[in-house]
Formats: C-alpha cells, sequence, structure tokens
C-alpha cells in the first residue's frame, strides 16, 4: 500500500498498521511481510523547528518525515523517545527536536535528504519505507476567495478566510521515481487523514503524481477528517473533501470515502463549538453522486487520552487492512482470468 500525506493524521495511520507488517531487509528470500507500507509525505512545512532547519541548513522539513519514521520504528522505547525528544531550553537548541537535527545532520553527511531518510529509517529499523513528496525546496502558496494570496504553509493555516485553491512554486518539482514505482505497483493508495490543504492536496500537486495515482490499479480510498479545521475546512462535508482533491488532481482520482460513523462525545462537542468548529458531516447522498464507494466505521480514539477528537491508530489499521486485502484479491483475479485467456 501506498500511504500518502503528512502532520499527524499520517503517522496517527502508520503507527496502527506498524503491527502488520514485518520489518525484512532487502535481498533476502523470507515470506513477503502481510502489508509492504510506503508512506509518501509533504514538505511543505515552514514552522516551527522544521521551518528554522529549513531556513538555516536549506533543507526539506523534516518533521512530518520524523513523526512517521518513529510511527513505523520496531524500538518504540528508547530510539523513538530519543527522535521525538524536544529541547526545552538551550540558545539555538530550544524547541527543536532530535530527530529533526538528526535528519539535518545525515542531509549535511549524504548531501542528499532522500538518502538522509533511508539510512535514518535504516536506524530505526522502520516496517515500510518514507519518501518525501519531491526532493525540491517547494512553498505552499494559497489563493482566498477574496482573491487574497498566501506564501507559506504556516500563514495558511493560521488565515481564517476560505481557501479556493492551492498551489506549489516552483510548480515543476518531480517526485522520485521510487513513488511513481510505488504507486504503479500499489493494492492500495490512501490519502488522509490530515489536513486537507496542507498536508494531503500538496503531495498531488507534484509533477506526474495525480497522473500516475489515476493510472494505478489499487483502490483508492480518501480518509476524511472527523471535524471542522479552521482556517482550512470550516463548514466542509465529506463531499466537500472529495470534490477539493479531484479539482486539485485535475481528474477523478478517488474511489473509496471513509467515514467515522461514531457519535463525537459531548464533552469534546461543547468543547470545539467553542471554538466554532463542528464533525464533518457524511452527506451520503452527495458522496454517492459523486460515483464513491462509502465505507464506515468507528473510527474515534479514546477522548480520555488526548482530550481532543482524533483517529484510533488500531481502528484505521483494522479499515486498511480489509481494503487492501480485497483489492489484492480483485488483482489476482484479474490475473488469473488474464492468464486463462492468454492460454486459450
Amino acid at each position: 500500500m501506498v500511504a500518502i500525506g503528512g502532520g499527524t493524521g499520517l503517522s496517527t495511520l502508520l503507527s496502527g498498521l506498524k503491527r502488520h507488517a514485518r520489518a525484512i531487509p532487502e535481498n533476502t528470500t523470507a515470506t513477503k511481510p502481510p502489508i509492504d507500507i510506503t508512506a509518501v509525505v509533504t514538505v511543505t512545512d515552514d514552522g516551527g523547528s522544521s521551518g528554522r532547519l529549513r531556513r538555516d541548513f536549506d533543507i526539506l522539513p523534516p518533521g512530518d518525515i520524523r513523526n512517521c519514521m518513529t510511527a513505523l520504528s520496531e524500538d518504540t522505547a528508547l530510539l523513538s523517545q530519543l527522535f521525538q525528544f524536544r529541547f526545552a531550553n538551550g540558545r539555538g537548541l530550544k524547541g527543536h527536536s532530535f530527530g529533526n537535527l538528526f535528519l539535518t545532520a545525515m542531509h549535511q553527511i549524504t548531501g542528499d535528504f532522500s538518502q538522509a531518510v533511508k539510512l535514518s529509517s535504516e536506524i530505526l529499523a522502520i516496517r515500510g519505507r518514507i519518501f518525501p513528496s519531491t526532493s525540491a525546496n517547494v512553498v505552499l502558496r494559497a489563493t482566498l476567495n477574496d482573491e487574497t494570496i498566501v506564501r507559506g504553509e504556516t500563514k495558511i493555516s493560521k488565515s481564517r478566510k476560505p481557501i479556493r485553491s492551492i498551489s506549489i512554486e516552483p510548480n515543476h518539482c518531480e517526485p522520485l521515481p521510487e513513488t511513481l514505482e510505488a504507486i504503479a505497483q500499489a493494492d492500495l493508495i490512501t490519502l488522509g487523514p490530515g489536513s486537507l490543504y496542507t498536508s494531503v492536496i500538496p503531495n498531488l500537486l507534484v509533477k506526474g503524481v495525480s497522473e500516475a495515482i489515476a493510472a494505478s490499479g489499487a483502490l483508492k480510498a480518501y480518509f476524511v477528517n472527523l471535524m471542522w479545521q479552521p482556517g482550512e475546512t470550516i463548514n466542509f462535508t465529506a463531499s466537500k473533501h472529495v470534490q477539493a482533491i479531484n479539482e486539485h488532481a485535475g481528474t477523478k482520482i478517488i474511489d473509496c470515502v471513509v467515514l467515522n460513523s461514531a457519535p463525537v462525545p459531548e464533552t469534546l462537542r461543547r468543547q470545539y463549538a467553542q471554538a466554532q468548529v463542528k464533525p464533518v458531516e457524511n452527506d451520503f447522498d452527495a458522496l454517492t453522486e459523486l460515483g464513491m464507494k462509502i465505507v464506515t466505521a468507528d473510527l474515534i480514539g479514546d477522548p480520555n487520552v488526548s482530550r481532543k477528537v482524533r483517529h484510533d491508530p488500531a481502528a484505521l489499521a483494522e479499515v486498511v487492512m480489509d481494503l487492501a486485502a480485497r483489492s489484492r484479491a480483485l488483482h489476482l483475479r484479474k490475473q488469473t482470468l488474464s492468464a486463462k485467456k492468454t492460454l486459450k
């Protein structure tokens, strides 16, 4: 499978999937893992530790990739804690995470960010592969409904005016060849959950990615967010998310939407209502008109853990495994029919 996204949404999905995959060294004859995971991560973050390192060292933002690495790491104890450790003080160090600094050092040594990610992933013994969506140093650009132009992911997220469209600069940047190969070979491609305009869609703006997804024989599933996101998706229904993705991709790339069917606890509803945020409406009729297959499941995590409405990693993984198995079985049936026709 190929998981496309960024932010906490993608790392949450990957942390749930980790137990379903085995880390197998390359060039081995061992049995293939139950699921082979490739994560494609957006690289438009320009805030916090990632933004500072990006400006100081002219590298891609490491934060989202670091989170995905630790989510897939076999060692959930010491090494993962080390990569997620954030310095609370110290001139020049305050606010930086060790993992971000490690990736920066690896980039300085190798001279190539994707190679730095690969080597760091080997150290963490992650159960999968992680690729930045592009090796180009891109900037996110938003056109708001009032024609205002906002540049930079942080400023876009802070804007409270509706977004009309998103683009990246430079707009001709290309993906890694490995990303296109993984998309072509996938049984399942997932998008989200995560920030629609700053985590999911930016990946689709990289040259050739949307076309590769559309051409892939994989089942393409979008995991709809649980709540509105201020600055991005206020008043957005599930179908509006799908429409925004397809419009930016330039073609229909989603076959299936995964929706939460569990009610949001009343205490959290009231908490979010203070910020004028509500749960995303599952507008089934509109989704059906868009030609979407619909999957529903109880996807809300334990509210006592985070005090926020968040996806449950295990529930996400259960849906992914079911979709991947169904898509794989369909591929095998098609291959069998094709082979029989060839013999005739």
